[in-house]
């Protein structure tokens, strides 16, 4: 069994994607080929967003987006501790201060209710996470945003699909920020992410940067970085999004019946959904005491999982000396808990059956 199965994912659309990456050696253009803004236009329309604008990866995503709204060293960004290093990452890299504000215990989410007593006039952003597929309590974070005059930019790396309020993910506040690595929902074959506004200036600095600040060849306006997306990858993005209405269908229909076979579980706690919300489900996380044990019992049995994360940022070594952040106890509290099972479109209920009845038997 594997954790996120992209080999079953490869078969089931073989001759999209290889038809889809022999265009492109055909071709040739494999930096800014016509893949490139053909992916752009189709994501824009799939979210809403009036600008989508791809990159390297999703972490250069969050890099350019940080660049473009100004931030400078000495800035703070608020986040959540609770993610992966990437998103306090790129606030240090530009000499930022990553402030942590923690998690809801039930969501692993950001909890909005705590940001606003952490902004000072050193606050530039606010930087919320969408953990597991699910999204924050955007419109709450929006306002605190625009009372304090401060750019929102979604952390979207695992929620893209997901909608909020009847809103999709990466067009709910002042750029929205995403990832297709391999083992996301809708993931490349290497690095790629991408970026969305509705913001015309933004989007612009954002094009720009990412071409190391060019705004036509040779003239170089702002600051950048060498952040595209191969053409290839843009490539294999086009061809899975073709069945990606589906894999999200899927993946849903899976963590509800997840959710009927664990409901009977002692000892295992399920996330919770929000009723103005879904989930993309990029993973299917619950909550466990007991976490090593139980993980070595289902490793026995051949059935894989995950830790999405065992530390929060504040204290990870690269990280505490620039947060000096504490009362993180909700964070502190999911990283001793929280455990993945195996979840992709392609999973079988007889798989799924699998995992349930060996968790079953670590539990007792």
């Amino acid at each position: 069994m594997e954790f996120v199965n992209l080999k079953a994912q490869y078969r089931a659309l073989k001759v999209q994607i290889d038809e889809r990456i022999q265009r492109v050696l055909d071709h040739g253009q494999y930096i800014m080929g016509p893949e490139v803004a053909e992916l752009e236009e189709k994501l824009a329309v799939f979210t809403g967003a009036k600008h989508c604008i791809t990159v390297a990866s999703g972490t250069e995503a969050l890099l350019i987006s940080l660049m473009a709204i100004g931030l400078k060293p000495g800035d703070e960004v608020i986040t959540t501790p609770f993610t992966f290093a990437a998103t306090a990452e790129m606030i240090v890299l530009l000499g930022g201060k990553p402030v942590f504000v923690d998690i809801e215990p039930d969501t692993c989410n950001i909890d909005a209710s705590l940001i606003e007593a952490k902004i000072t006039d050193r606050t530039r952003a606010i930087m919320p996470v969408s953990l597991y597929g699910q999204c924050a309590d955007m419109d709450a974070i929006n306002v605190i945003a625009k009372r304090h005059g401060l750019a929102v930019v979604e952390d979207a790396a695992q929620s893209f699909g997901a909608t909020y309020k009847g809103k999709k993910s990466c067009n709910l506040s002042t750029l929205g920020c995403t990832s297709f690595f391999p083992s996301k929902p809708l993931g490349c074959y290497g690095d790629g992410g991408a970026i969305f506004t509705n913001d015309d200036a933004l989007a612009q600095a954002c094009r720009e940067i990412r071409v190391h600040g060019q705004s036509v060849r040779y003239t170089h306006v702002r600051v950048g970085v060498g952040g595209r997306m191969d053409t290839l990858q843009c490539a294999v993005v086009l061809a899975k999004l073709e069945r990606f209405e589906w894999e999200i269908k899927q993946r849903r229909r899976l963590s509800e019946r997840y959710r009927e076979l664990l409901n009977a579980l002692v000892g295992v706690q399920l996330l919770a959904l929000r009723k103005d919300r879904d989930s993309a489900w990029a993973q299917y996380t619950v909550f466990v005491e007991r976490r090593t044990s139980i993980q070595a019992v289902l490793q026995a049995q051949h059935i894989p999982t995950a830790v999405h994360y065992p530390k929060p940022l504040h204290q990870q070594p690269a990280y505490a000396a620039v947060s000096r952040d504490c009362g993180l106890v909700a964070s502190e509290q999911a990283a001793e808990r929280v455990l993945g099972l195996p979840m992709s479109a392609d999973l079988s209920y007889s798989q799924q059956d699998r995992v349930v009845a060996a968790l079953r038997v670590a539990l007792a």
